[in-house]
């Protein structure tokens, strides 16, 4: 890798932080991951557009991390530069009904505050262990509700460092997709309509699905949340567990207990561990039931 700290000026990045060969497992709700040759925590968005400028000009690849909980890095690591938007980015701003977040707070966060402004109709999100920009990017949802139930806009950085404001049509928000995805933008920010509501029917309803999710699933445990997109007419979990593999192992990589749905790393998990364990459960799913399982986990890295 190019030696980024030659061409860095550090006034342009006032504010900034830099870790240089940073341990991935610290960042990452997997507590798995090598080293990343960069891990830049920016402070503004002009940080985010300098820095994939720089990028860009010395052919450096980039990858833009929320809050590390649907991401799973190569033990090897990550040859170039994280961008960890979650620990500064987090401004937002409520006027009636109507929210404006930057992409990196927390939606845990970004619930409580919404709750106390008396809105509904994010509650299912107020469990989800991610933020906004990653919710919007794969079109987040639980318990019945979606990131586009609500969303109006997003501000986005492309891949070219160019700003663009996209509306809900042209996000073209579907199932754990969204245009993003294709294009590789940047959510910034979002804007987000929700409705005037009763305060303790909110924190009524926040509280139940919390207490579900609990029950149902090993937040207690580190993963990536839902280690499978959901089959149209199935449900991985079930599938998993019908085709015997609760519990199943590869190493400390571990198909749950609890919910099937999710692989855990029960201590000394690597990344080589849960890859081995996904395409066997993959394997196993389609031989007995013919149906493909996608991962929803990102993968990134030096394979």
């Amino acid at each position: 890798m190019i030696n980024l700290q030659e061409h860095i000026d550090k006034k342009m990045f006032e504010g900034a932080g830099f870790f240089y060969n940073e341990p991935m497992s610290r960042h990452t709700s997997f507590k798995i991951g090598g080293p990343a040759d960069l891990l830049f925590v920016p402070k503004t968005n002009k940080h985010i557009e300098d820095m994939i400028r720089l990028c860009i000009e010395f052919g450096i690849p980039y990858y833009i991390m929320g809050n590390g909980s649907n991401l799973l890095v190569s033990d090897l690591g990550y040859r170039g530069v994280i961008i960890w938007i979650c620990k500064n980015m987090s401004a937002y701003k409520i006027e009636g009904n109507r929210i404006y977040a930057q992409g990196g707070i927390l939606l845990s966060s970004l619930s409580k505050h919404i709750y106390r402004a008396g809105l509904r109709g994010f509650e299912f999100a107020s469990g989800i262990p991610g933020t906004l920009g990653g919710a919007v990017y794969m079109n987040a949802g639980a318990y019945g509700g979606e990131i586009k139930d609500v969303i109006v806009e997003a501000e986005t950085l492309t891949r070219k460092g160019e700003l663009r404001t996209l509306t809900k049509e042209a996000l073209e928000l579907g199932y754990r997709h969204s245009s993003l995805q294709i294009h590789e933008d940047i959510v910034l920010s979002a804007t987000l309509v929700l409705e005037q509501g009763d305060k303790k029917t909110i924190k009524a309803l926040m509280q139940d699905l919390g207490q579900r999710r609990k029950d149902k699933q090993p937040i207690e445990m580190p993963s990536a949340g839902s280690t499978f997109k959901r089959p149209e007419g199935y449900y991985a979990g079930k599938l998993i567990m019908d085709a015997g593999l609760s519990g199943f192992h590869v190493g400390d990589a571990r198909v749950s207990l609890k919910h099937c749905g999710f692989v855990v790393n029960e201590g000394q998990a690597t990344c080589k561990d849960v890859l081995e364990l996904i395409d066997y459960i993959q394997n196993e799913v389609k031989s007995k039931f013919d149906v493909d399982l996608e991962p929803e986990v990102r993968i990134i890295g030096e394979f």
